[in-house]
């Protein structure tokens, strides 16, 4: 699917980062950052601009070039990772931050993968998300019809238990990134920090 959804010219998703990312990324230290399922690179891209050394992750080898020939045009070094997210290892205490940016995955997946980002974030270091809620339904304008790819608070306060939630909140807000994800949606966004004891 995802192959074939990015194999037009066009960005599907745009190349400008998403919103939240671009008014929250300050919260992430400046280092390494993993980008979980990072498509075509806006926000890789945006965040290498932002100084981050980062990494990002994807499961579309047609992506992966879209995102590697937007890195180029834009001047910046990325290290792209083509794989299957929920297999790649993710590491120990090796990121200052990870970011998830619309990622759909059922609750079994989430919390395999949550377990997986909760032990590769270093001390104090931030993991970023914005996915669609449920609400989103009575949109329509992203993310698909399947309601157990969504996300909201609770599902997040259950699935990041080890992390200190610092930013939680569903909120509806205009969404323009692309021809697939344009009007106002549904949205839960989170900001947790991991902090050893």
């Amino acid at each position: 699917m995802w192959d074939q959804r990015y194999s037009s010219d066009e960005y599907a998703y745009g190349t400008q980062a998403n919103d939240f990312l671009k008014q929250y990324a300050h919260h992430i230290p400046k280092g390494k950052v993993l980008s979980l399922a990072e498509g075509e690179g806006r926000n890789a891209v945006f965040l290498a601009q932002q100084g981050y050394e980062v990494t990002a992750v994807d499961s579309s080898s047609v992506g992966i070039e879209k995102a590697k020939r937007l890195a180029e045009r834009q001047g910046v070094e990325i290290n792209f990772v083509h794989a299957d997210v929920l297999e790649y290892e993710v590491g120990q205490e090796q990121w200052d931050g990870i970011i998830s940016i619309f990622f759909p995955l059922a609750a079994p997946a989430r919390k395999q993968l949550y377990k997986k980002v909760t032990s590769g974030l270093g001390n104090g270091g931030v993991f970023l998300l914005e996915a669609y809620t449920p609400k989103q339904l009575n949109y329509g304008t992203g993310g698909g019809d399947d309601i157990e790819l969504m996300q909201s608070k609770s599902s997040l306060l259950e699935e990041l238990p080890d992390l200190t939630i610092e930013h939680l909140v569903e909120l509806e807000r205009s969404v323009v990134e692309g021809q697939y994800h344009t009007g106002m949606a549904s949205v839960v966004q989170v900001i947790a920090k991991k902090i050893s004891a």
